[in-house]
């Protein structure tokens, strides 16, 4: 009795600007629904792993999501789900509410940082799952599955439509388009977007980390490595800016970072390169340090090439800089009074979740950035080594993650009488 009248205070929760009065939750006390939804995740967890097996297997690089977001709609549409695909190649499952008016959309990314040739086949080592990409996202894109499928099972009707998306373009260079078209699509419809990224269920994230993606190119008349010795290098020029970068002061407060991803040039070991360019992520709490780091990364290219042409007494103009935006991810933060966050306290509260706000850079990003309310929490169960060939996934404990997102959604949406 007592698990039914918290599961419906949850699914009536209004937000705390407009909450009701006590009365209508204990009418709803013996209501079976949210019971039936948690009953089904208890379980079917095991299934939901299975299907993230499947989807971790379907490579997804950056730009090449189509056959996972192929494989995603058919087990939408396997829940009941009205599904399409959009024109930027976003998976679209619609759960249509009573009003239609409003929309909670739930969303996670496609798309993973490893190339389309990467062996993607998951293999166990005891409870956990060992894959490229099986926590981030296989981790976030399952849950979606689940949650369609245990509110189907619940039978709970709701007033605000629900919009389960797997999107694409959340990593790399795909800059947020995937989100950026749902966003525009659903405009003043959204309520509230959760972005569904990776597992653990003890976090979130409520504030999202701005960053600019940058290539930085330079470009020389290349030659014979013997017979034109003394020509300027690319690389070499290109290498000596990374290094003068790399000595700068990065605060700590605001938290600020940059990574080196990509390096390119050249042809053989025994031509000098007619071209460089390496690939820069820039990442800051604060949009003010970013134009700091990028105006810095700007001086110290240049220096690296200035040194470079001091190095052979070449002519200054035989090494042109380039740079070109790779992408941009806008700041935004949740204010601590919204009812969004309030929401994932108290389910998190029921559920005896202890979890701790945190900032990231997800699909959030880009709602918070308009204010639209958002969080990106985990989808459950444990991982790591992110971003890595060696990242793994534990289930242990997911139906954690997949009942704190049914509460979440359902409180958000708004049962039916």
């Amino acid at each position: 009795m007592k698990l039914a009248l918290i599961c419906c205070i949850l699914l009536w929760m209004a937000p705390l600007s407009a909450r009701v009065s006590e009365e209508p939750f204990a009418k709803l006390a013996d209501d079976p629904r949210c019971l039936r939804g948690l009953a089904w995740i208890d379980r079917n967890s095991s299934w939901v792993t299975d299907q993230q097996v499947r989807l971790t297997e379907i490579p997804a690089p950056e730009f090449g999501e189509a056959r996972r977001g192929a494989a995603l709609k058919e087990l939408f549409a396997a829940s009941g789900l009205e599904v399409h695909i959009d024109k930027t190649g976003n998976v679209i499952g619609e759960r249509a509410g009573a009003s239609g008016k409003k929309v909670i959309l739930v969303a996670a990314h496609l798309d993973t940082v490893f190339p389309a040739d990467a062996d993607v086949r998951v293999k166990r080592d005891g409870p956990r799952l060992l894959a490229p990409g099986i926590s981030d996202n296989g981790a976030g894109l399952s849950p979606l599955v689940g949650l369609a499928r245990a509110l189907a099972e619940s039978q709970v009707s709701t007033d605000k439509t629900i919009i389960f998306a797997g999107d694409v373009g959340e990593e790399g260079e795909g800059n947020l388009r995937g989100i950026r078209a749902l966003v525009d699509a659903y405009g003043s419809r959204l309520a509230a977007v959760i972005a569904v990224d990776g597992p653990s269920s003890d976090h979130i994230t409520t504030q999202g980390i701005a960053s600019r993606r940058i290539e930085v190119s330079v470009v020389g008349p290349g030659g014979h490595s013997w017979s034109d010795f003394g020509t300027p290098n690319p690389i070499t020029a290109i290498s000596r800016g990374i290094v003068r970068f790399s000595s700068i002061l990065v605060p700590a407060d605001p938290r600020s970072a940059y990574n080196f991803g990509v390096i390119e040039g050249g042809t053989s070991v025994n031509s000098i390169p007619s071209r460089a360019a390496v690939k820069v992520d820039l990442r800051s709490e604060d949009e003010r340090e970013l134009v700091r780091l990028e105006a810095a990364l700007r001086e110290a290219m240049q220096g690296g090439i200035n040194d470079e042409i001091s190095a052979t007494h070449a002519d200054r103009d035989l090494l042109p800089l380039n740079f070109r935006s790779l992408g941009t991810r806008p700041a935004g933060k949740l204010a601590d009074d919204s009812p969004l966050l309030a929401t994932v306290r108290s389910a998190d509260r029921y559920l005896g979740n202890v979890s701790r706000l945190e900032k990231s850079s997800t699909d959030a990003n880009l709602p918070l950035s308009l204010g639209i309310p958002a969080v990106a929490i985990g989808g459950g169960g444990r991982g790591g080594g992110s971003h890595t060939p060696e990242e793994w996934y534990d289930p242990s404990g997911r139906e954690l993650g997949l009942k704190r997102l049914l509460l979440v959604v359902v409180s958000l949406a708004g049962a039916e009488r």
